[in-house]
């Protein structure tokens, strides 16, 4: 199963759901950050999460795979490799409570522009669960705030402050770019203010806050600087490939999973040729 969706809208709450409410529920739930593994650390911690059984045991219990989209090529492979295929993967050998991943981009756009394996895209994505953005649920503003008031409350031993309606209709007009997490967040200040007009206060602050010239200068440049470093390295892939293959354009193409009609487009695109490059 694969989760999608923003950060903070509470994907790993839905993954432990999942295993929850699955035959796998009295098993371990194994979380991986993929942002934190390179291929050893992956490795080593399918081995911890499954006790030593394959990703197909019985008694295997739930892994989750949280920010799949930051794993990386070896890794990737690796997974793939471990995954069950053919009539077992579709027969879902790995059912919900066995294998459960989640991801905040589009692993779609990630495939098409070769940064993720479409075999291994096709493998995890059996069943997708997308999680919409706080700002399109706004009728589960009510009922989160209450939750989130009670929880924060008895965790801090405070009595919650009162949630009106036109505290509603104050938080309804924020746009919440930190989801369902900036939500807890925000209701934890009011509990501990023992009001919401500080917490407000803050909101709204935020909400008129415009960046300033510095930050949307550092945002443009480190946006330039990784398109520029993303178009180096994908350079150098391609070079790499083609000297591996010595210019068999088929093979290379191959080798670094993308069609031949795609690499044919990108060595024109970088400008090179076997005839007049020179390492």
């Amino acid at each position: 199963m694969l989760i999608v969706g923003e950060t903070g809208t509470g994907k790993d709450v839905y993954a432990r759901l999942i295993h929850q409410f699955s035959p796998k529920s009295g098993l371990r739930f194994h979380k991986c950050n993929c942002a934190s593994l390179d291929l050893g650390l992956l490795l080593g911690q399918i081995r911890q999460s499954q006790g030593g059984r394959s990703l197909a045991a019985d008694d295997s219990g739930t892994l989750y795979l949280d920010n799949l989209q930051e794993l990386d090529p070896s890794a990737q492979r690796a997974l793939l490799s471990l995954l069950p295929e053919g009539e077992e993967a579709s027969s879902s050998v790995v059912p919900i409570g066995r294998l459960v991943s989640s991801t905040t981009a589009s692993l779609e756009s990630e495939v098409e522009f070769s940064r993720f394996r479409r075999e291994l895209y096709f493998r995890l994505n059996g069943f997708c669960l997308r999680i919409p953005p706080l700002r399109e649920r706004m009728e589960d503003l009510p009922v989160l705030t209450e939750h989130f008031l009670i929880k924060c409350s008895a965790a801090l031993k405070k009595n919650p402050p009162t949630l009106t309606e036109k505290v509603i209709q104050a938080l309804a007009v924020y746009h919440w770019p930190g989801n369902i997490r900036e939500l807890q967040n925000f209701t934890r200040k009011a509990v501990l203010f023992g009001d919401f007009q500080i917490a407000l206060e803050e909101l709204q602050l935020a909400a008129n806050q415009p960046p300033t010239s510095a930050q949307t200068a550092q945002i443009s440049s480190l946006k330039v600087a990784a398109r520029a470093a993303s178009k180096k390295a994908e350079r150098e892939l391609i070079l790499q490939a083609l000297e591996r293959t010595h210019w068999n354009r088929k093979r290379a193409a191959r080798d670094l999973q993308i069609s031949y009609k795609s690499l044919l487009g990108k060595i024109k695109q970088i400008g090179v040729s076997e005839e007049n490059h020179e390492r």
